[in-house]
Protein backbone atom coordinates (compact mmCIF):
# COMPACT_ATOMS: atom_id res chain seq x y z
CA UNK A 1 0.00 0.00 0.00
CA UNK A 2 1.16 3.51 -0.56
CA UNK A 3 2.20 5.60 2.16
CA UNK A 4 1.65 8.72 0.52
CA UNK A 5 -0.25 10.55 -1.69
CA UNK A 6 0.91 9.92 -4.95
CA UNK A 7 0.90 12.35 -7.76
CA UNK A 8 -0.51 10.14 -10.31
CA UNK A 9 -2.14 6.56 -10.06
CA UNK A 10 0.91 4.47 -9.15
CA UNK A 11 2.28 1.54 -11.94
CA UNK A 12 0.78 -1.78 -11.29
CA UNK A 13 3.21 -4.76 -11.20
CA UNK A 14 3.49 -6.82 -14.27
CA UNK A 15 1.21 -9.21 -14.46
CA UNK A 16 -1.26 -7.92 -12.53
CA UNK A 17 -4.54 -6.45 -13.15
CA UNK A 18 -5.60 -2.87 -12.01
CA UNK A 19 -8.77 -4.37 -9.97
CA UNK A 20 -7.01 -7.79 -9.26
CA UNK A 21 -8.31 -9.67 -6.73
CA UNK A 22 -12.27 -7.63 -6.69
CA UNK A 23 -14.67 -6.24 -8.85
CA UNK A 24 -13.81 -4.50 -11.71
CA UNK A 25 -15.97 -1.60 -11.75
CA UNK A 26 -19.21 -1.76 -13.99
CA UNK A 27 -19.38 -4.95 -13.88
CA UNK A 28 -22.61 -5.30 -11.82
CA UNK A 29 -25.91 -5.36 -13.50
CA UNK A 30 -27.45 -1.76 -14.02
CA UNK A 31 -30.04 -3.06 -12.09
CA UNK A 32 -28.00 -4.03 -9.30
CA UNK A 33 -26.14 -0.45 -9.49
CA UNK A 34 -29.27 1.44 -9.33
CA UNK A 35 -29.97 -0.76 -5.98
CA UNK A 36 -26.27 0.13 -4.54
CA UNK A 37 -27.09 3.97 -5.32
CA UNK A 38 -29.98 3.81 -3.68
CA UNK A 39 -29.21 2.49 -0.49
CA UNK A 40 -25.61 4.89 -0.65
CA UNK A 41 -27.90 8.29 -1.30
CA UNK A 42 -30.50 6.63 1.75
CA UNK A 43 -27.65 6.97 4.21
CA UNK A 44 -26.34 10.25 2.88
CA UNK A 45 -29.95 11.30 3.39
CA UNK A 46 -30.41 9.99 6.57
CA UNK A 47 -27.00 11.70 8.06
CA UNK A 48 -27.94 14.92 6.83
CA UNK A 49 -31.50 14.89 7.87
CA UNK A 50 -29.63 13.67 11.27
CA UNK A 51 -27.26 16.34 11.36
CA UNK A 52 -29.72 19.23 11.01
CA UNK A 53 -32.88 17.45 12.94
CA UNK A 54 -29.88 17.63 15.49
CA UNK A 55 -28.96 21.16 16.05
CA UNK A 56 -32.53 21.93 15.96
CA UNK A 57 -32.99 19.85 18.56
CA UNK A 58 -30.33 20.14 20.58
CA UNK A 59 -31.71 23.20 22.31
CA UNK A 60 -34.67 21.01 24.13
CA UNK A 61 -32.30 18.27 24.78
CA UNK A 62 -29.87 20.32 26.69
CA UNK A 63 -32.29 21.57 29.09
CA UNK A 64 -33.89 18.69 29.56
CA UNK A 65 -31.01 16.80 30.45
CA UNK A 66 -29.49 19.99 32.13
CA UNK A 67 -26.27 19.99 30.06
CA UNK A 68 -26.18 23.15 28.63
CA UNK A 69 -22.45 23.93 29.72
CA UNK A 70 -21.94 21.03 27.43
CA UNK A 71 -24.00 22.29 24.84
CA UNK A 72 -21.16 22.81 21.91
CA UNK A 73 -18.93 19.71 23.02
CA UNK A 74 -22.22 17.53 21.70
CA UNK A 75 -21.24 18.48 18.34
CA UNK A 76 -17.70 18.91 18.82
CA UNK A 77 -17.17 15.17 19.95
CA UNK A 78 -18.83 13.86 16.62
CA UNK A 79 -16.33 15.75 14.40
CA UNK A 80 -13.82 14.96 16.67
CA UNK A 81 -14.13 11.00 16.85
CA UNK A 82 -15.28 11.17 12.73
CA UNK A 83 -11.60 11.77 11.86
CA UNK A 84 -10.83 8.81 14.15
CA UNK A 85 -13.20 6.62 11.86
CA UNK A 86 -12.08 8.35 8.79
CA UNK A 87 -7.83 7.72 9.87
CA UNK A 88 -9.64 4.07 10.49
CA UNK A 89 -11.22 3.41 7.41
CA UNK A 90 -8.43 4.35 5.02
CA UNK A 91 -6.45 1.64 5.43
CA UNK A 92 -8.81 -1.35 6.60
CA UNK A 93 -10.61 -0.39 2.85
CA UNK A 94 -7.08 -0.50 1.19
CA UNK A 95 -6.40 -4.15 2.96
CA UNK A 96 -10.02 -5.86 2.95
CA UNK A 97 -12.13 -3.43 0.49
CA UNK A 98 -15.19 -1.17 1.57
CA UNK A 99 -17.41 -4.19 3.19
CA UNK A 100 -16.32 -4.38 6.35
CA UNK A 101 -15.46 -0.79 7.32
CA UNK A 102 -18.94 -0.22 5.99
CA UNK A 103 -20.84 -2.79 8.53
CA UNK A 104 -19.08 -1.62 11.29
CA UNK A 105 -19.57 1.96 10.66
CA UNK A 106 -23.07 1.54 9.65
CA UNK A 107 -23.55 -0.34 13.32
CA UNK A 108 -21.64 1.91 15.55
CA UNK A 109 -23.46 4.66 14.23
CA UNK A 110 -27.09 2.73 15.03
CA UNK A 111 -25.65 1.98 18.28
CA UNK A 112 -24.41 5.69 19.12
CA UNK A 113 -27.38 6.82 18.03
CA UNK A 114 -29.18 4.34 20.27
CA UNK A 115 -27.24 5.02 22.97
CA UNK A 116 -27.98 9.03 22.64
CA UNK A 117 -31.92 8.55 21.69
CA UNK A 118 -31.94 6.96 25.78
CA UNK A 119 -29.69 9.23 27.52
CA UNK A 120 -31.02 10.38 30.39
CA UNK A 121 -28.01 12.60 31.25
CA UNK A 122 -25.96 14.88 29.13
CA UNK A 123 -22.83 12.52 29.74
CA UNK A 124 -24.55 9.48 28.32
CA UNK A 125 -25.68 11.38 24.94
CA UNK A 126 -22.11 12.66 24.39
CA UNK A 127 -20.59 8.89 24.49
CA UNK A 128 -23.89 8.08 22.18
CA UNK A 129 -22.57 11.13 20.01
CA UNK A 130 -18.86 9.91 19.90
CA UNK A 131 -19.65 6.19 19.04
CA UNK A 132 -21.86 7.34 16.69
CA UNK A 133 -19.08 9.84 15.14
CA UNK A 134 -16.33 7.25 15.09
CA UNK A 135 -19.31 5.12 12.93
CA UNK A 136 -20.01 8.17 10.46
CA UNK A 137 -16.41 8.23 9.66
CA UNK A 138 -15.65 4.52 9.15
CA UNK A 139 -19.08 4.54 6.32
CA UNK A 140 -18.49 7.87 5.01
CA UNK A 141 -14.83 6.91 3.45
CA UNK A 142 -16.21 3.07 2.77
CA UNK A 143 -18.80 4.68 0.60
CA UNK A 144 -16.04 6.45 -1.75
CA UNK A 145 -14.33 3.09 -2.22
CA UNK A 146 -17.78 1.70 -3.10
CA UNK A 147 -18.47 4.14 -6.03
CA UNK A 148 -14.79 3.15 -6.99
CA UNK A 149 -15.23 -0.65 -7.03
CA UNK A 150 -18.93 -0.45 -8.06
CA UNK A 151 -19.37 2.31 -10.56
CA UNK A 152 -17.39 2.84 -14.23
CA UNK A 153 -15.41 6.27 -14.21
CA UNK A 154 -17.68 7.59 -16.83
CA UNK A 155 -20.28 7.43 -13.76
CA UNK A 156 -18.88 8.51 -10.94
CA UNK A 157 -19.59 12.25 -11.48
CA UNK A 158 -23.21 11.52 -11.66
CA UNK A 159 -23.00 9.47 -8.61
CA UNK A 160 -21.18 12.09 -6.41
CA UNK A 161 -23.88 14.46 -7.74
CA UNK A 162 -26.12 12.44 -6.48
CA UNK A 163 -24.86 12.48 -2.97
CA UNK A 164 -24.98 15.81 -3.21
CA UNK A 165 -28.55 16.26 -4.25
CA UNK A 166 -29.45 13.82 -0.79
CA UNK A 167 -29.02 16.83 1.31
CA UNK A 168 -31.51 18.76 -0.69
CA UNK A 169 -34.68 17.58 0.84
CA UNK A 170 -33.40 17.26 4.29
CA UNK A 171 -32.32 20.90 4.06
CA UNK A 172 -36.11 21.57 3.46
CA UNK A 173 -37.91 19.76 5.57
CA UNK A 174 -35.12 18.27 8.02
CA UNK A 175 -35.44 21.40 10.73
CA UNK A 176 -39.21 21.94 10.18
CA UNK A 177 -39.48 18.16 11.00
CA UNK A 178 -37.60 17.67 13.67
CA UNK A 179 -39.32 20.68 15.68
CA UNK A 180 -42.31 18.57 14.97
CA UNK A 181 -40.79 14.97 15.97
CA UNK A 182 -39.43 17.08 19.29
CA UNK A 183 -43.40 18.97 20.13
CA UNK A 184 -45.28 16.12 19.58
CA UNK A 185 -42.87 12.62 19.45
CA UNK A 186 -40.45 13.87 21.94
CA UNK A 187 -36.35 15.13 20.91
CA UNK A 188 -35.82 11.02 21.61
CA UNK A 189 -37.18 10.44 18.06
CA UNK A 190 -34.75 12.04 16.06
CA UNK A 191 -32.21 10.03 17.52
CA UNK A 192 -34.51 6.52 17.68
CA UNK A 193 -36.27 7.06 14.31
CA UNK A 194 -32.76 7.81 12.39
CA UNK A 195 -31.56 3.95 13.85
CA UNK A 196 -34.60 2.74 12.48
CA UNK A 197 -34.24 3.53 8.86
CA UNK A 198 -30.26 3.28 8.72
CA UNK A 199 -30.24 -0.30 8.73
CA UNK A 200 -32.89 -0.55 5.60
CA UNK A 201 -30.81 1.88 3.78
CA UNK A 202 -27.41 -0.32 4.62
CA UNK A 203 -29.01 -3.24 3.39
CA UNK A 204 -29.45 -2.02 -0.08
CA UNK A 205 -25.85 -1.55 -0.67
CA UNK A 206 -25.09 -5.28 -0.12
CA UNK A 207 -24.74 -6.20 -3.85
CA UNK A 208 -22.05 -3.88 -3.84
CA UNK A 209 -20.24 -4.49 -1.06
CA UNK A 210 -20.59 -8.13 -1.70
CA UNK A 211 -18.81 -7.98 -4.99
CA UNK A 212 -16.25 -5.23 -3.66
CA UNK A 213 -15.72 -7.99 -1.04
CA UNK A 214 -11.42 -8.81 -0.14
CA UNK A 215 -10.52 -6.01 -2.90
CA UNK A 216 -7.00 -5.42 -2.31
CA UNK A 217 -4.83 -5.38 -5.15
CA UNK A 218 -1.61 -4.37 -3.55
CA UNK A 219 0.20 -7.56 -3.68
CA UNK A 220 1.44 -8.96 -0.45
CA UNK A 221 0.85 -6.41 2.03
CA UNK A 222 3.71 -4.56 -0.18
CA UNK A 223 3.46 -0.52 -0.84
CA UNK A 224 3.65 0.38 -4.51
CA UNK A 225 3.57 3.72 -5.48
CA UNK A 226 4.75 6.68 -6.43
CA UNK A 227 6.74 9.09 -4.01
CA UNK A 228 6.00 12.77 -3.00
CA UNK A 229 7.76 13.94 -5.97
CA UNK A 230 6.07 11.57 -8.31
CA UNK A 231 9.38 9.76 -9.11
CA UNK A 232 9.99 5.68 -9.81
CA UNK A 233 7.40 3.26 -8.13
CA UNK A 234 8.72 2.54 -4.60
CA UNK A 235 7.77 -1.02 -3.54
CA UNK A 236 8.12 -1.90 0.39
CA UNK A 237 7.18 -2.42 3.52
CA UNK A 238 4.85 -0.33 5.14
CA UNK A 239 5.86 2.97 6.93
CA UNK A 240 5.00 3.04 10.78
CA UNK A 241 2.10 5.36 11.04
CA UNK A 242 3.61 8.52 12.18
CA UNK A 243 6.38 8.65 9.47
CA UNK A 244 3.44 8.03 7.25
CA UNK A 245 1.45 11.07 8.75
CA UNK A 246 4.65 13.12 8.58
CA UNK A 247 5.18 12.89 4.69
CA UNK A 248 1.34 12.78 3.71
CA UNK A 249 1.33 16.20 5.47
CA UNK A 250 4.46 17.79 4.03
CA UNK A 251 2.89 16.53 0.58
CA UNK A 252 -0.71 18.33 1.48
CA UNK A 253 0.88 21.44 3.04
CA UNK A 254 3.00 22.06 -0.59
CA UNK A 255 0.11 21.52 -2.41
CA UNK A 256 1.70 18.70 -4.58
CA UNK A 257 0.53 18.08 -8.23
CA UNK A 258 -1.94 15.72 -8.62
CA UNK A 259 -3.65 13.89 -5.54
CA UNK A 260 -2.00 16.39 -2.64
CA UNK A 261 -3.36 19.65 -4.37
CA UNK A 262 -6.74 18.50 -4.70
CA UNK A 263 -6.69 17.69 -1.16
CA UNK A 264 -5.45 20.57 -0.13
CA UNK A 265 -8.36 22.33 -2.03
CA UNK A 266 -11.20 20.41 -0.52
CA UNK A 267 -9.47 21.76 2.88
CA UNK A 268 -9.97 25.42 1.37
CA UNK A 269 -12.44 25.57 0.02
CA UNK A 270 -14.14 22.90 3.10
CA UNK A 271 -12.80 26.03 5.85
CA UNK A 272 -13.77 28.78 3.56
CA UNK A 273 -17.85 27.67 3.39
CA UNK A 274 -18.01 26.38 7.06
CA UNK A 275 -16.12 29.51 8.44
CA UNK A 276 -19.02 32.03 6.24
CA UNK A 277 -21.79 29.60 6.61
CA UNK A 278 -21.30 29.70 11.09
CA UNK A 279 -21.76 33.31 10.55
CA UNK A 280 -24.61 34.35 8.28
CA UNK A 281 -27.51 33.16 10.50
CA UNK A 282 -25.89 34.37 13.44
CA UNK A 283 -25.88 37.82 11.43
CA UNK A 284 -29.39 37.75 10.27
CA UNK A 285 -30.90 37.03 14.17
CA UNK A 286 -28.84 39.24 16.34
CA UNK A 287 -28.17 42.35 13.78
CA UNK A 288 -30.85 41.58 11.17
CA UNK A 289 -33.40 40.50 13.59
CA UNK A 290 -34.87 37.74 11.83
CA UNK A 291 -36.77 34.64 13.24
CA UNK A 292 -34.34 31.63 13.50
CA UNK A 293 -36.60 30.30 10.69
CA UNK A 294 -36.45 33.06 8.71
CA UNK A 295 -32.26 33.51 9.49
CA UNK A 296 -32.43 29.48 8.44
CA UNK A 297 -33.45 30.00 4.81
CA UNK A 298 -30.13 31.17 3.94
CA UNK A 299 -29.17 28.03 4.64
CA UNK A 300 -31.65 25.93 2.51
CA UNK A 301 -30.89 28.71 -0.52
CA UNK A 302 -27.22 27.37 -0.04
CA UNK A 303 -27.84 23.86 -0.13
CA UNK A 304 -29.98 24.41 -3.27
CA UNK A 305 -27.53 26.44 -5.20
CA UNK A 306 -25.19 23.30 -4.13
CA UNK A 307 -27.67 20.78 -5.30
CA UNK A 308 -28.59 21.98 -8.42
CA UNK A 309 -24.26 23.02 -9.27
CA UNK A 310 -24.13 19.12 -8.57
CA UNK A 311 -26.81 17.92 -11.20
CA UNK A 312 -24.91 20.41 -13.73
CA UNK A 313 -21.40 18.98 -12.97
CA UNK A 314 -22.88 15.52 -13.03
CA UNK A 315 -23.87 15.83 -16.69
CA UNK A 316 -20.85 17.75 -17.69
CA UNK A 317 -23.41 20.70 -19.31
CA UNK A 318 -20.65 22.71 -19.21
CA UNK A 319 -18.13 20.91 -20.97
CA UNK A 320 -14.94 22.05 -18.65
CA UNK A 321 -12.44 20.25 -17.58
CA UNK A 322 -11.77 18.85 -13.82
CA UNK A 323 -9.64 22.09 -13.15
CA UNK A 324 -11.96 24.60 -14.99
CA UNK A 325 -14.62 23.39 -12.57
CA UNK A 326 -12.72 23.71 -9.46
CA UNK A 327 -11.48 27.49 -11.41
CA UNK A 328 -15.31 28.16 -11.57
CA UNK A 329 -16.51 26.81 -8.56
CA UNK A 330 -13.86 28.56 -6.71
CA UNK A 331 -14.61 32.03 -8.25
CA UNK A 332 -18.22 31.57 -7.01
CA UNK A 333 -17.56 30.21 -3.68
CA UNK A 334 -15.44 33.37 -3.36
CA UNK A 335 -18.22 35.90 -4.96
CA UNK A 336 -20.96 34.56 -2.57
CA UNK A 337 -19.30 35.26 0.61
CA UNK A 338 -17.82 38.74 -0.63
CA UNK A 339 -21.54 39.48 -1.57
CA UNK A 340 -23.09 37.82 1.13
CA UNK A 341 -21.01 40.91 3.19
CA UNK A 342 -23.83 43.58 2.20
CA UNK A 343 -26.28 41.95 5.20
CA UNK A 344 -23.74 44.26 7.26
CA UNK A 345 -25.87 47.23 5.96
CA UNK A 346 -29.29 48.02 7.08
CA UNK A 347 -31.12 48.93 4.20
CA UNK A 348 -29.31 45.82 2.16
CA UNK A 349 -32.67 43.30 1.89
CA UNK A 350 -31.90 40.30 3.44
CA UNK A 351 -32.54 38.08 0.39
CA UNK A 352 -30.06 40.31 -1.65
CA UNK A 353 -27.25 38.54 1.12
CA UNK A 354 -29.26 35.32 0.22
CA UNK A 355 -29.15 35.51 -3.32
CA UNK A 356 -25.33 35.76 -2.77
CA UNK A 357 -25.19 32.39 -0.65
CA UNK A 358 -26.52 30.43 -3.71
CA UNK A 359 -23.61 31.84 -5.86
CA UNK A 360 -21.66 30.17 -2.88
CA UNK A 361 -23.79 26.84 -2.86
CA UNK A 362 -23.12 26.61 -6.62
CA UNK A 363 -19.56 27.03 -6.23
CA UNK A 364 -19.40 24.19 -3.65
CA UNK A 365 -21.64 21.98 -6.00
CA UNK A 366 -19.09 22.20 -8.89
CA UNK A 367 -16.32 21.59 -6.68
CA UNK A 368 -16.95 18.82 -4.72
CA UNK A 369 -18.07 16.61 -6.91
CA UNK A 370 -15.32 17.06 -9.33
CA UNK A 371 -12.65 16.38 -6.02
CA UNK A 372 -14.72 13.37 -5.41
CA UNK A 373 -13.73 11.59 -8.82
CA UNK A 374 -10.19 13.59 -9.21
CA UNK A 375 -9.75 11.83 -5.78
CA UNK A 376 -10.09 8.26 -7.33
CA UNK A 377 -9.14 8.87 -11.00
CA UNK A 378 -5.95 9.49 -9.43
CA UNK A 379 -5.31 7.16 -6.91
CA UNK A 380 -4.27 3.35 -7.72
CA UNK A 381 -6.80 0.99 -6.80
CA UNK A 382 -5.21 -0.11 -3.60
CA UNK A 383 -4.88 3.34 -2.46
CA UNK A 384 -8.44 4.65 -2.83
CA UNK A 385 -9.10 3.90 0.65
CA UNK A 386 -6.38 6.22 2.06
CA UNK A 387 -6.84 8.79 -0.43
CA UNK A 388 -10.32 9.28 0.13
CA UNK A 389 -9.90 8.97 3.93
CA UNK A 390 -7.17 11.84 3.47
CA UNK A 391 -9.63 13.92 1.68
CA UNK A 392 -12.56 13.42 4.22
CA UNK A 393 -10.20 14.20 7.23
CA UNK A 394 -8.69 17.19 5.40
CA UNK A 395 -12.59 18.47 5.02
CA UNK A 396 -13.50 17.81 8.45
CA UNK A 397 -10.14 19.57 10.17
CA UNK A 398 -10.20 22.34 8.14
CA UNK A 399 -13.88 22.92 9.00
CA UNK A 400 -13.45 22.53 12.72
CA UNK A 401 -10.61 24.91 12.44
CA UNK A 402 -12.11 27.27 10.46
CA UNK A 403 -15.55 27.59 12.25
CA UNK A 404 -13.44 28.14 15.30
CA UNK A 405 -11.09 30.93 13.81
CA UNK A 406 -14.30 32.75 11.84
CA UNK A 407 -15.93 32.95 15.61
CA UNK A 408 -13.40 34.10 17.68
CA UNK A 409 -11.76 36.52 15.39
CA UNK A 410 -15.55 38.33 15.05
CA UNK A 411 -15.76 38.53 18.30
CA UNK A 412 -12.52 40.19 18.94
CA UNK A 413 -13.43 42.65 15.73
CA UNK A 414 -16.33 43.52 16.61
CA UNK A 415 -15.70 44.77 20.19
CA UNK A 416 -13.54 47.28 18.33
CA UNK A 417 -15.76 47.67 14.33
CA UNK A 418 -19.02 46.51 15.82
CA UNK A 419 -21.36 45.56 12.69
CA UNK A 420 -18.64 45.92 9.84
CA UNK A 421 -16.57 42.82 11.49
CA UNK A 422 -18.92 40.09 9.87
CA UNK A 423 -17.98 42.10 6.38
CA UNK A 424 -14.37 41.85 7.27
CA UNK A 425 -14.29 38.11 8.47
CA UNK A 426 -16.17 37.09 5.10
CA UNK A 427 -14.49 38.84 3.09
CA UNK A 428 -11.12 36.70 4.73
CA UNK A 429 -12.88 33.48 3.80
CA UNK A 430 -13.92 35.15 0.39
CA UNK A 431 -10.07 35.34 -0.48
CA UNK A 432 -9.65 31.63 0.87
CA UNK A 433 -12.04 30.32 -1.16
CA UNK A 434 -10.42 32.55 -4.42
CA UNK A 435 -7.06 30.46 -3.63
CA UNK A 436 -8.80 27.13 -4.38
CA UNK A 437 -8.91 28.96 -8.08
CA UNK A 438 -4.89 29.43 -7.86
CA UNK A 439 -4.38 25.81 -7.43
CA UNK A 440 -7.06 24.44 -9.75
CA UNK A 441 -3.95 24.01 -12.19
CA UNK A 442 -2.75 21.72 -9.71
CA UNK A 443 -4.95 19.59 -9.53
CA UNK A 444 -4.27 18.06 -13.01
CA UNK A 445 -1.64 14.83 -12.76
CA UNK A 446 2.29 15.48 -13.48
CA UNK A 447 2.58 14.97 -17.52
CA UNK A 448 3.49 11.31 -18.39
Amino acid sequence: MTDTLPSQPSAQPAGQSSEQSGTQPGTLSRGAQRLVLTGMVALCSLGAFEALAVATAMPTIAVDLDGLRHYTFAFAVVFATSVVGMLTAGRWCDRTGPAPAMWTGVALFVVGLVVAGTATGMGALIAGRAVQGVGSGLFGVALYVLVARVFAPDRRPAVFSAFAAAWVVPAIVGPGLAGLVVDHLGWRWVFLGAAALTVPAAILMRPGLTAARGDSPAPDGKRVGKDLKGGEPVVGRPERPLMHALRLAVSVLRAGRGLPAVVSVRALVSGAFTGAEVLLPLLLVHERHLSPGGAGLILTVGALGWSAASWVRGRNLLRLSHAGYVRLGGGLLALGMVGAAVLVLPGVPAGVGMAFWVLSGSGMGLVYPTLSVLTLELAAPHEQGSASSALQVADAVAAAIASSATGALLWVLYDVAGLPAYAVVLGLTGLLAASAMVLAGRTRPVAA
